[in-house]
C-alpha cells in the first residue's frame, strides 16, 4: 500500500495478514501470543514527512490488533519508531537467507 497526497508518494509498506513461514520459529525469547496476525513488510517513508510511519503502523495495526514486524539490528531509528508505536521486542528470527533480523510485536 502506497499513502500519498497531492499526488506525492509519502510512503510505502506491505501488509500481509497471515501466517508468515520466517516468524514460526524464534529464538532467544517468544512472540506474545499464537494468535492470527498481520505482518510489515518494507515500511519506506519520504524523509521530509514526519509522522507517515506511525500512520502505516497504525493502519495495519486497525486491520488485525496483533501485528508482527521485523527490523535489521542495525537499524536504530526503525526500532525507535517501533517502540514509540507501542511495538515490544520479541527474540530474533531468521530469513530464509539465513540473516537475522530483531522481531517486534503489538496486540490488544
Amino acid at each position: 500500500m502506497c499513502v500519498n497526497e497531492n499526488s506525492e508518494l509519502l510512503g510505502c509498506f506491505a501488509y500481509i495478514k497471515g501466517v508468515d513461514p520466517t516468524y514460526i520459529n524464534i529464538y532467544e525469547g517468544s512472540w506474545l501470543n499464537d494468535n492470527p496476525y498481520g505482518v510489515v513488510h518494507r515500511i519506506a517513508v519520504a524523509a521530509h514527512q514526519k509522522g507517515i510511519a506511525s500512520y502505516c503502523l497504525n493502519w495495519c495495526y486497525e486491520k488485525c490488533g496483533n501485528l508482527k514486524i521485523d527490523t535489521h539490528r542495525d537499524n536504530i531509528s526503525m526500532q525507535r519508531l517501533l517502540k514509540k508505536n507501542g511495538f515490544e521486542y520479541c527474540g530474533i528470527i531468521y530469513l530464509r537467507n539465513g540473516e537475522e533480523r530483531l522481531a517486534y510485536q503489538k496486540t490488544k
